[in-house]
This record gives structure tokens, C-alpha cells and sequence, in this order.
């Protein structure tokens, strides 16, 4: 079976292994692609924050704790929604359960739009990036986390096991539809060049303002070895876009 967008996450067994995965200190999210998300982000005092496939919503409770004004997470998943919810009981957070395809945003609504590890699921990209510009009040910014390229471009490394220090990297023009192997499941994942998404933010009347590809900072990790084996391969693309004047 393969599961499409935020649905294997409802799988209770994937879940629960997920999670472990996603909370262990040294999880690529929290060395690599939280610090440098947060850089970009910067001050957040008085902004209103949509968070798009939020997952359980642990930043909305970090950027609600740092001034932002308001948030509203977008998750498809049942299991993540809940987690979302009960994270940010006591705050002025909220979560909708829905997909991003069937997210209808209300007009320039918000000052800074965020995504992470989750548009590499969205067969129409195009579409969703449309609507994160109108959502967007004139100013505001779009910052985007999703799997490097260099990994979704093939899923023959992942078919394997044990912990990898290299990557096989095929196919990366062709791009589309991709079936990963992933936790116990095949999951359908998206693969686009880094040319792809620069270009479709252009389209979407963005302007790039940043780009990076998670470049491992040693004083995020507590082992050496571990920091000279995330040097060897990019793990993430994370680009900032501002929305322009008309």
C-alpha cells in the first residue's frame, strides 16, 4: 500500500515510530533545519503566522512565546491535528485539519507563511504557492523547508538500511512522482530540482530572497562523527520569499 499526502501519519504503528524518530535530540530537523528556519524567520513580535502541514504545531508554540500575534497550523493528518491541538492548548494557536489542496486562505490574512518537511507531498505546488501569495499581506514572507533534491531525485538509497554516509543521485531532470520506502511504508513523495521551486515561486509573484541547503553547524551537535557524516550530504532546501507590490 502506498500512502499520499499526510495520510500514512494516521498510521498508528508509523506514528509512534515517527515521533521517536522526530524528538531524538540529534534529529536533522532539530540541528539542521530548526536553527536555520529560525534565523530567517527572525523577530516575530506582532506577526500572524500560518504554518502549513504543521505537524504537532511545536514551533506555532515557540513563535506564539516570542511575540507572534497569532497562529493557525493547516494539518491533514488526524493524528498530527491532535498533537497540534494539545500543544497548543493554553495559547492563542489554533489548528484546522485539512489538507493544503483543500485550504481556501481569506485574502492578505497573514505576515509571514511557513512549511516545513511538507510541500515535498503536493502533486500541485503551483496551485498551493498561488495561494500562499494571496493569503500574504503586501510585505510578508514565505519561508519553506522540504527534502533536498539530491535525496527525493531517487529512492534506491532508502531502499537499503543501516546508517548512510552517501547518496544515490539519478533521474533528477525527471521530475515527479516518486514512491520512498520509509519507516516500514512506501510513501509518494515529489521530487523537483532547485531550479523548479525557485521558478514557480517567480510565477507565483515572489520575490527569492534566501536560499539554503542546510549546511550543519558543529556547535548544534554533541558527537563529531555525527557532524562529519551530515557534512557529506544536503538533507534540505529552505527558500524565503517575500510577497511583492502589484
Amino acid at each position: 500500500m502506498e500512502f499520499r499526502g499526510a495520510s500514512v501519519y494516521d498510521e498508528g504503528e508509523f506514528y509512534e515510530s515517527y515521533m521517536k524518530r522526530r524528538n531524538r535530540p540529534e534529529s536533522p530537523n532539530n540541528i539542521i533545519e530548526k536553527p536555520i528556519l529560525l534565523e530567517m524567520i527572525g523577530n516575530v513580535t506582532g506577526k500572524r503566522v500560518l504554518d502549513l502541514g504543521c505537524g504537532d504545531a511545536e514551533i506555532g508554540v515557540e513563535l506564539l512565546q516570542q511575540g507572534g500575534t497569532s497562529y493557525l497550523g493547516v494539518e491533514g493528518s488526524e493524528n498530527m491535528t491532535l498533537a497540534a491541538t494539545q500543544n497548543l492548548e493554553g495559547t492563542t494557536g489554533q489548528v484546522l485539519h485539512s489538507s493544503m489542496e483543500e485550504w481556501q486562505p481569506q485574502p492578505e490574512q497573514y505576515d509571514l507563511v511557513l512549511s516545513r518537511f511538507a510541500l515535498h507531498y503536493v502533486a500541485d505546488l503551483s496551485s498551493v504557492f498561488k495561494k500562499v501569495h494571496d493569503s500574504l499581506l503586501l510585505g510578508g514572507k514565505f519561508i519553506f523547508s522540504v527534502q533536498h533534491p539530491v535525496l527525493t531525485s531517487s529512492a534506491k538509497s532508502a531502499e537499503g538500511s543501516g546508517r548512510r554516509s552517501d547518496w544515490v543521485v539519478d533521474d533528477y531532470f525527471n521530475q515527479g512522482e516518486r514512491v520512498e520506502p520509509w519507516i516500514g511504508k512506501k510513501v509518494i513523495k515529489y521530487h523537483r530540482t532547485v531550479e523548479e521551486y525557485f521558478q514557480l515561486l517567480l510565477a507565483a509573484g515572489f520575490m527569492v530572497e534566501d536560499l539554503r541547503e542546510g549546511t550543519p553547524r558543529p556547535e548544534n551537535f554533541s558527537n563529531r562523527e555525527e557532524y562529519e557524516r551530515r557534512m557529506r550530504i544536503p538533507l534540505v532546501l529552505i527558500i524565503s520569499g517575500t510577497k511583492r507590490g502589484e
